[in-house]
This record gives structure tokens, sequence and C-alpha cells, in this order.
């Protein structure tokens, strides 16, 4: 078998969906619909907190930070999902896959910060509510969130150039229907020990933003059980709701996913395309409906911008 170095590699093949390849086009509609709502979604609670003054607050900042990790994420693997389901087109150059894997990864350590942030505001806002504001500025929230796009860059800056230090064999046909690091370096022909302990590194660090957010609710269910009234006791904790459902919604895909590449030896390819599908739709799509439900600031602004616009 001839070695080919990444410059003879014309292209990667991705995959749809095993066994409905003649229904490819008929699957594009539900996966058009959902990118479209996300989007929207997304873009409707970013220019909501932007007009809206009383919403200048740290949790809404961080929300929209939020906001902008799912769009970056849809908008990520939006592209080679719709040229497969759409036009069969499932050729993608080198070089244009190791670029799609470094900003899907970016924002998913992103969003896994986010997370993190948002976590801690809310241990903040329960803990300590009178210094609440005091600690979160404006400034220190701004702050945070340059720190958690460096970090993400920084993170996941190895990947593309890691990949494309590696030579390839014949194989190039992949497993999903976008680009992700742990799966572009299984069909490399040489060494890939460098991937996969610095994949390990990133993986490990989500998974101790993943701890950390627990640690945070262990902490707040304490404070949230030292208070007298039951009722104040509810209200707190329906504060953490809709994030709560924005980590489980974040974390459970992605664990599966990650843990199927590592240890599942017999898995179902059909399995695994719809669990990392599901990664890349499901969050962008439910975190703006699940904010806009639970938040009454925002569903309240949202719809007198509604009945604004239909009066006039």
């Amino acid at each position: 078998m001839s070695v080919l170095n990444n410059s003879e590699v014309k292209f990667f093949l991705l995959i749809g969906i095993p066994g409905l390849e003649h229904a490819h086009v008929w699957v594009s509609i539900p996966i058009c619909l959902m990118y479209l709502v996300a989007i929207m979604g997304n873009c409707t609670i970013l220019f909501i907190i932007k007009t809206e003054p009383s919403l200048h607050e740290p949790m809404y900042y961080f929300l929209a930070m939020l906001a902008v990790s799912d769009m970056g994420l849809s908008l990520s693997s939006l592209p080679t999902m719709l040229r497969i389901f759409l036009f069969n087109a499932m050729e993608i150059s080198p070089n244009a896959c190791f670029a799609q894997e470094f900003f899907i990864h970016g924002f998913t350590v992103m969003e896994s910060s986010v997370l993190l942030i948002m976590s801690l505001d809310r241990f903040l806002a329960i803990h300590n509510p009178l210094r609440y504001s005091s600690i979160l500025t404006s400034n220190r929230v701004a702050k945070t969130g340059l720190a958690l796009a460096i970090r993400s860059i920084l993170l996941v800056l190895p990947f593309p150039f890691t990949l494309k230090r590696l030579k390839y064999c014949q194989k190039n046909l992949l497993s999903h229907s976008y680009c992700l690091h742990q799966d572009t370096m299984k069909l490399a022909c040489s060494d890939n020990k460098i991937n996969v302990i610095y994949g390990f590194f990133v993986a490990l660090c989500t998974m101790l933003d993943l701890a950390l957010i627990v640690l945070s609710y262990v902490l707040i269910l304490k404070t949230v059980l030292s208070i007298a009234s039951l009722a104040e006791r509810l209200t707190a904790l329906n504060t953490c709701v809709s994030h709560i459902c924005a980590v489980l919604t974040f974390y459970v895909p992605i664990i599966t996913l990650a843990a199927m590449h590592r240890f599942a030896k017999h898995k179902s390819p059909l399995v695994v395309i719809l669990i990392a599908d599901m990664f890349s739709l499901v969050p962008p799509l439910m975190n703006p409906i699940v904010y806009c439900i639970k938040t009454r600031q925002i569903r309240e602004k949202i719809l007198g911008k509604l009945l604004n616009t239909c009066r006039r």
C-alpha cells in the first residue's frame, strides 16, 4: 500500500445516514428547519439582550455568549451537512476538513467554558446576592468573555496543524457528516500518538469544566438547603433550571459520542452518526427555546416586541 502525504490526498469522504441515502433530500428538510429555528432563536436572544437596557446584566451577557457559541457550532457544521443531504456531495478537501474541525471544536470548548461560567454566576447570585453586582461588573464580564474566547482558540489551535503533519493512506472515509479531530486522525497511517495525547488533553479540559459545574451545583444545593423558607428555596432553584437543561443537552451527546469513539468496538455507524448530528443540532436549537420559556424577563421582552410589531 502506497503512503500518500497530505498534499496528495485529494479529498476525504463524509457520510450521510447509512441506509437512507435515497431519502437524503427528505432528511434535509427537518435538518434545515432545525438549523433555521436554532439560528433565528439565538439571533433573537442576542437582539433582545442588546436592545433592552434592563437585560444588561451579567446573567444575560453570559447568555449572549452561549448564543454566540451555539450559532458558531451550528454554522460550522451546517455547510457539509447540507451538501451531503441536498446534493449528495460527500467530498471535502483536507484543508477544508481541518478548518471545519478547528471551528467545531473551538466553539465546543467555548460553549463548555460558558456553561461553567454560567454555573459560577448562578452560585454567586444565590450564595451572595448582596455582593453579586459588585463582584460581576460589566468590565469583569467583558474580560471573562475575552478570556473564554482566547482559551478556546489556544486549546484547539494545534488540531489542524497536528492533523496536517500526518500521512494518510488509501482510507479516506470519515464517520460523520462533518469533520472531527478524533475521526480524522484515525485515517492516518503514520504515528498519530501526538494527536491522541493532545486530543485526550482537550477532552480532559472539557470534562474538568463539567466537574466544576457539578461542584458549583453541589455548593448551590448546599446554599439552597440552608434557606429557611421553602418558597425561597424553590425560587432559587428555579433560576437554575434553564442552565441545567443547557448542560444536559450539551454534555450528554458529547460524552456519549466520545465514549463510543474510544471504547465501543462494535458500535453501530447509524447510532454514532445520529448522536453526532444531535450534538450539532440539539443544543443550538433547544437553548433559545428553554431560556425563552423559563426566563420571564426574556419572554416578556420578546412578546412585547412582537406585540409592538403587530400594532404597527
